[in-house]
């Protein structure tokens, strides 16, 4: 089945394509939730809510782009949405949330810096610089779209970029 079938099949409400549809994807939207939100459980609920979305909203989706591109900026919406209500339920500023930042162990086995490595590294970033380092370095979000979305200034958003930039190579230099 195309994914143009799969896509159509799912928008008749399909329950067999929509299984294949999130079979396809949600690995991959898994590990966008993960980059976004440390807790295991609470990334699998953002992946199932957007999920839900995805379903939902399936109708207005046009071809124009990617399927995969539509479905993980759905995803990325749907992380960012649960990072802020935590915010609003601690009454917290993003400032706040970076000024939690503790350190875990971090054990660095070899000289050579894997993409798996950076990913629990990341986990060891605040909330707001983590958020912001995803958004910019990784979804390629500008600094304008960061501030429009996580509801910053654009300099925030510059300088949360700059402290994830500047703790993560300390964290890989001199790891704790």
């Amino acid at each position: 089945m195309t994914e143009q079938e799969l896509i159509q099949q799912c928008k008749t409400g399909n329950r067999n394509a929509q299984r294949l549809l999130y079979d396809k994807f949600a690995p991959v939207m898994y590990g966008v939730c993960r980059r976004y939100i440390h807790n295991q459980t609470d990334a699998e609920d953002v992946l199932i809510s957007g999920f839900y979305r995805v379903f939902a909203h399936l109708p207005g989706f046009e071809g124009k782009g990617s399927l995969e591109g539509w479905i993980r900026k759905i995803m990325v919406n749907e992380a960012l949405m649960f990072i802020r209500r935590q915010k609003a339920q601690k009454n917290l500023t993003w400032q706040e949330l970076d000024d939690s930042f503790q350190p875990a162990s971090f054990q660095k086995t070899d000289s050579n810096l894997h993409h798996t490595d950076l990913l629990q590294l990341l986990h060891h970033l605040p909330p707001g610089y983590r958020t912001v380092f995803n958004l910019y370095a990784i979804e390629g979000y500008s600094h304008e779209e960061i501030a429009q979305t996580m509801q910053i200034s654009v300099n925030t958003s510059k300088s949360q970029l700059l402290k994830a930039r500047r703790m993560l190579q300390k964290l890989i230099e001199e790891p704790v």
